[in-house]
């Protein structure tokens, strides 16, 4: 069985051969990019794979390179790489078809997991994802304050920012934190992120 390629898009040469290492070593395929504009270039109209895309590039960054990859009709599964604390522009990926996002540095099962679940077939509709629908159904088990925790978690808000928003203190909102991330069942920030947003509610 053929390997499933990635195409890795970096403009840090010392990351794109590191991933290149961890994905050859994992069964994958690689392509390696420097540029979204590269990649666009050398992409051919029936491409397969997937796309795993640095978010914060010069000329043609991550959002874009999704954005102008729909716009001429590839629709290769794609999943962006963040630096720390980039929320927001995690979420807006996802709004515009990345299917997953992980946060740099990122541990390497994290990734490959984020690959596979890309790659797989017959990935749900997520309207109609079972997990989804579970994850809205825990979020109405929010007390209507650990609701607005998450609303501004979701937006990319620090526990600071939250607290001072709230008028509480950042050690409540932790605490507040804790408890809606295990009634969603979110294992960490960026599962919560990830399912807020197929969920539709970020």
């Amino acid at each position: 069985m053929a390997a499933e390629l990635v195409h890795v898009v970096d403009d840090d040469p010392a990351m794109r051969d590191s991933l290149a290492f961890l994905l050859d070593t994992a069964g994958f395929a690689v392509r390696l990019y420097e540029t979204g504009t590269d990649l666009l270039d050398r992409l051919p109209r029936a491409a397969a794979g997937c796309v795993l895309t640095d978010i914060c590039m010069p000329g043609i960054d991550g959002l874009d390179l999704i954005r102008r990859l729909r716009e001429v009709g590839h629709r290769l599964p794609a999943v962006v790489m963040t630096g720390h604390g980039d929320v927001p522009l995690a979420v807006e990926a996802m709004k515009r078809g990345a299917c997953d996002f992980v946060e740099k540095p990122f541990d390497d099962e994290v990734l490959l997991r984020a690959l596979r679940s890309a790659l797989a077939p017959g990935r749900p509709a997520e309207a109609a994802d079972p997990a989804v629908q579970d994850f809205l159904r825990r979020v109405e088990t929010l007390s209507e304050r650990e609701r607005q925790v998450l609303d501004r978690l979701v937006g990319g808000a620090t526990s600071k920012e939250i607290g001072r928003a709230l008028d509480i203190s950042p050690r409540t909102v932790e605490i507040y934190r804790a408890k809606l991330m295990a009634k969603t069942h979110a294992t960490n920030i960026q599962d919560l992120v990830r399912r807020a947003v197929l969920a539709g509610l970020a």
